[in-house]
């Protein structure tokens, strides 16, 4: 801050300003051994105490002393078996307890030998360099289910808290994060159980590493792979979720030797394990990354700063944080007013919102990093209360009820408070007057904002104040940046595929170019357009959505994603809605449309892109609110609801709308301006446009299809009615950089067919792909040695993501190349491989991740139990003699997934056709009385309750999940001991994957 005077600058930030790496020259190959004792010596030189425990009971007499020492205690030999089998290994707790431990529960209770007790600190996390740090190597365990030893684990206070794995360079990094999935699921818990400690693992085949948490980073993204320890206790994230740690000019740092001296600094990895980690409700632990962790230490040094300069109140003493959309910035807010809230100088932290929607999606966002952690408020009334209120640390609140506040209130006792204000998503909104009202009342405060597309000097236009016109002006310095460029390069967002779809017809003799981007309201608003855009629309639908993809989604089934579509006015809204309705019923087709839209009075403002829609249906005109209602009861038809366009219900309409849209219950949704800032749902893949969009307001509607939710869903798409390539160009030009564009969107079809250079590289397309695939593994031979098993995989893995990606290109339909039958042979060969060595097998396993992690794409042309059904008819059809027939319906349950478990099923209905079959009456008949004979078996032979059983199982394929916690399935079992432990887990265990297989092998196929 070139407006303060260095006295002295301090280089404990926990991210490094810039990092320059040393120059060094290879000396020659380097084993893995050598790659581990060099990491050690490093490790060494920066402070690390180097011990040689190779067993279990060395390790606990280490944690023993280490722990004395933290606390200045001696325990007695009594009070330390106490302490320890108790407190720190109690057969009761895996790694989610002992994580919730180390995060929140790091001071344990001792009850001393004399009757007292003693509070034990696991962790100082006061005083971060009290705590000792020590390395270790080439541990053993012997007690797990198979013996294994681990490369380098880091101890702190003795307790194993970081885990390393190394593999030689030239190896894939991603054979480390395979290794230590087997060790989770092999050895972690064995024993005492102390490697379930583990808060953090480090991978790295020296030129590349990387770090994630141990639990699963976002709760619906359950990777296939099974076979863990202790069902629904899933540790290993998918390797789509693993981090690089990176400088705060958001420079990745790879090499391991600079991964060391940066990221296993003393004063990094100890702010990392007792600052930056949150342990969710959910019980997930997240791992802020790099840039998440440098903004909020800028917005802390800030503070602290300008508050030893006295300059709270101004602009000094504020600053913005620019992160893309998409990145994460609840998370880093929430850790900024978590942190900012301990300050023992600060009163409170508002987070200041700018929608009624986004206070209640904020909340819940905060509710889900810490439960209770900020306090809402519904009116008003309430936020004065909250703002009386000392023990109201953090508050969330909308601008406009904190304007109310400030001029009801005009003098009141929170304006001399030092109060910290966030606000989320600063855009325009805050530039007006409520924006000067808050800063001239406020005396004490600092002032943040968080943007992923701020408004600068290009994008500002021509109106509104002079002094407030950009993101500077309002919030002054730009604190930290890390753009779309960036997100998208760490594989944290997803690029944009966009198409431009001409629907303005040109004449013959018109040689303007810009003819299809006309905005004259009477040609984009024709009724023929309307139509032809809808046609459009309803004939792609299933292909840029996806819908022959499946995959689980909070414990149900669905297929695909679904879209918004972005429209001009709520004239054109209205017309829309109505010809999707027309054209849907007139083709006998269940599309779940929807759409919302409200009074904005900045509608016709042709500088504000996006303007913001309040709920004030009121001053709508009498035509689009008695329109709005007849779509509201539709919605109510659909899913038995009762809102109207009153104040309260349309309010919670939007809210209900936004929790579908999220669970993908509504396949297309209508809108104006509303969800396309500020909503996230990463279900949501397309984003339809017939709206003139551009700078912030162009990114942030984009930025709605391109969250990370699954490997199927590789990019966002786009489909434009307009021309917005200029528009696109120029937003990724200031939102990203100049270089912006081959990054943030993907290449053009030919490339991906044919193949592209690229930095002095060249990327195979789809043919070259699909030559070596026949002249390499011709169908009809064995793919044999393991060799050739990975080089297997990894091709058709590669084909089938390039398949993913042409799938929504129009011109890929009729190139496939592989005809249907042959496709279905390779996928076939695929899910064998993948069958063969899943968990378990564990001398091949090395490649088994490479196949979970293309597994959801061969869904991509999934089977359903219709087509089968077709093939038996026009098998029965010509009398049973067909048998290609027999061979067609083998190759296709065999490439399917979800069939496979369904294989014994089908082949034994087939038996029974002849010629006065009746197929679908007598499939229904044989699948139900099948159904009720399997289950017969399974509740006689684990003497379930039989009544119980079958309401359980019918409740489970009405909502198409079987559940297997909670108390449903205890209702389920007989009676055994619950002080029998170990005995009824086994038993009920074996109840739930008897069940699964039951449940698995009829689902779709019952009600």
């Amino acid at each position: 801050m070139s407006y303060y005077n260095m006295i002295a600058e301090s280089n404990e930030s926990t991210v490094v300003a810039e990092f320059i790496p040393d120059s060094r020259a290879a000396s020659g190959y380097q084993s893995e051994a050598q790659l581990e004792r060099d990491f050690i010596t490093l490790l060494e030189a920066q402070g690390y105490e180097y011990l040689t425990i190779h067993d279990e009971a060395s390790l606990i007499s280490n944690l023993r002393r280490q722990l004395e020492i933290l606390n200045d205690y001696i325990f007695s030999d009594s009070e330390w078996n106490q302490f320890f089998s108790d407190c720190i290994a109690s057969s009761n707790e895996g790694i989610v307890e002992k994580s919730r431990k180390i995060q929140t529960d790091h001071v344990q209770l001792l009850h001393r030998d004399n009757g007292s007790t003693k509070n034990i600190y696991l962790l100082d996390k006061k005083n971060i360099h009290n705590n000792r740090l020590q390395v270790i190597n080439q541990y053993e365990e012997s007690e797990g289910t198979h013996d294994t030893r681990y490369d380098v684990t880091i101890l702190v206070n003795g307790l194993p808290l970081v885990h390393v794995e190394l593999k030689r360079r030239g190896v894939e990094i991603r054979e480390a994060f395979n290794q230590i999935k087997r060790y989770q699921r092999d050895s972690f818990w064995a024993a005492s159980g102390l490697f379930e400690y583990v808060q953090i693992f480090v991978i790295s085949n020296g030129t590349h590493t990387k770090y994630y948490s141990n639990t699963t980073r976002n709760s619906h993204i359950k990777e296939t792979g099974g076979g863990e320890r202790r069902s629904g206790k899933k540790t290993s994230n998918s390797f789509e979720f693993t981090s690089y740690w990176a400088d705060g000019n958001n420079r990745v740092i790879v090499d391991l030797v600079d991964f060391t001296k940066t990221f296993f600094a003393k004063h990094t990895i100890l702010n990392i394990l007792t600052r930056y980690c949150v342990f969710t409700a959910e019980n997930l632990l997240l791992v802020m990354r790099p840039y998440q962790i440098a903004a909020t230490e800028r917005i802390l040094n800030r503070i602290e700063v300008s508050t030893n300069y006295k300059k709270m109140g101004t602009a000094d003493a504020g600053g913005y944080i620019w992160h893309t959309t998409g990145s994460g910035k609840t998370l880093t807010s929430f850790k900024t007013a978590q942190l900012a809230s301990k300050l023992s100088y600060i009163d409170k932290v508002l987070f200041v919102v700018d929608r009624k929607d986004l206070d209640y999606q904020t909340m819940k966002e905060y509710d889900r990093f810490e439960k209770g952690a900020a306090n809402s408020n519904t009116s008003t009334r309430i936020l004065q209360r909250q703002l009386e209120d000392p023990d109201a640390r953090i508050i969330i609140t909308t601008i406009q009820k904190l304007d109310v506040f400030i001029r009801k209130n005009k003098i009141h006792e929170v304006f001399k408070k030092h109060i910290v204000i966030i606000f989320d998503e600063c855009h325009r909104s805050q530039f007006g007057d409520m924006h000067a009202a808050i800063t001239k009342e406020f005396k004490n405060y600092h002032l943040f904002g968080f943007t992923g597309t701020p408004i600068f000097a290009a994008n500002a236009g021509s109106g509104g104040k002079p002094t407030l016109k950009t993101t500077p002006q309002a919030f002054g310095d730009k604190l930290h940046t890390y753009t779309i460029v960036d997100a998208i390069n760490d594989g944290n967002v997803l690029p944009f595929r966009i198409d431009y779809i001409n629907t303005v017809k040109q004449k013959d003799d018109t040689a303007d170019k810009n003819v299809s981007a006309i905005d004259t309201e009477r040609a984009l608003a024709a009724p023929e357009r309307v139509s032809e855009i809808v046609r459009y629309i309803l004939e792609h639908f299933d292909q840029k959505t996806k819908r022959s993809s499946f995959y689980t989604l909070k414990g149900q089934r669905v297929a695909g994603f679904n879209s918004i579509f972005a429209v001009s006015s709520i004239p054109m809204a209205m017309k829309y809605y109505a010809e999707f309705k027309k054209q849907l019923a007139g083709q006998n087709r269940k599309l779940t449309i929807a759409t919302i839209f409200s009074y904005s009075a900045n509608e016709s403002d042709p500088e504000d892109v996006l303007p913001d829609e309040g709920f004030v249906t009121a001053e709508l005109d009498a035509t689009s609110r008695d329109f709005l209602e007849a779509a509201i009861s539709d919605y109510n038809a659909d899913f038995n609801t009762a809102y109207n366009t009153s104040t309260d219900k349309f309010q919670n309409y939007y809210k209900d709308l936004s929790q579908r849209m999220k669970a993908r219950e509504i396949d297309l949704l209508i809108v104006v301006n509303m969800f396309l800032t500020g909503f996230d749902a990463t279900t949501l893949n397309t984003l339809w446009v017939d709206k003139n969009l551009k700078m912030h307001g162009l990114i942030q509607a984009f930025s709605r299809t391109n969250r990370i939710l699954n490997s199927v869903k590789t990019y966002g798409n786009i489909i434009c009615f307009r021309d917005l390539q200029n528009e696109t160009d120029e937003a990724i030009a200031l939102f990203g950089d100049k270089e912006a564009g081959s990054v943030v969107l993907l290449k053009n079809y030919d490339a991906y067919y044919n193949g592209y250079d690229e930095d002095g590289n060249h990327y195979p397309g789809y043919t070259e792909l699909i030559d070596e695939l026949i002249r390499r593994f011709p169908l009809g031979q064995e793919v044999t040695g393991e060799q050739n098993q990975k080089d297997f995989i990894n091709l058709f893995g590669a084909i089938l993501r390039l398949r993913n990606i042409l799938t929504a290109f129009d011109s890929f339909a009729g190139n496939e190349l592989l005809l249907d039958r042959d496709m279905q042979d390779y996928q076939s060969l695929y899910i064998d491989l993948w069958h063969e060595i899943k968990p378990g097998k564990s001398e091949k396993e090395d490649i088994n991740d490479d196949i979970v992690f293309e597994i959801e794409l061969i869904r991509q042309v999934e089977i359903n139990i219709d087509y089968i059904l077709m093939l038996v008819a026009k098998y029965h059809d010509g009398n049973c003699e067909d048998k290609e027939i027999l061979v067609t319906i083998s190759k296709a349950v065999n490439s399917s997934i979800q069939l496979r478990s369904k294989k014994e099923l089908i082949e034994s209905f087939i038996r029974t056709v002849n010629v006065s079959t009746e197929v679908d009456a007598d499939w229904r008949k044989f699948v139900l009385e099948q159904k009720e004979s399997d289950l017969s078996v399974i509740i006689t032979g684990e003497k379930l309750k039989p009544e119980e059983t079958r309401k359980f199982i019918d409740n489970s394929f009405r909502d198409g999940a079987l559940k297997t916690t909670g108390t449903d399935i205890d209702k389920i079992m007989p009676p055994v001991s619950r002080f029998g432990g170990a005995k009824r887990a086994d038993k009920k265990q074996g109840v739930i994957e008897k069940l699964s297989r039951f449940f698995e092998k009829y689902l779709g196929l019952v009600g």
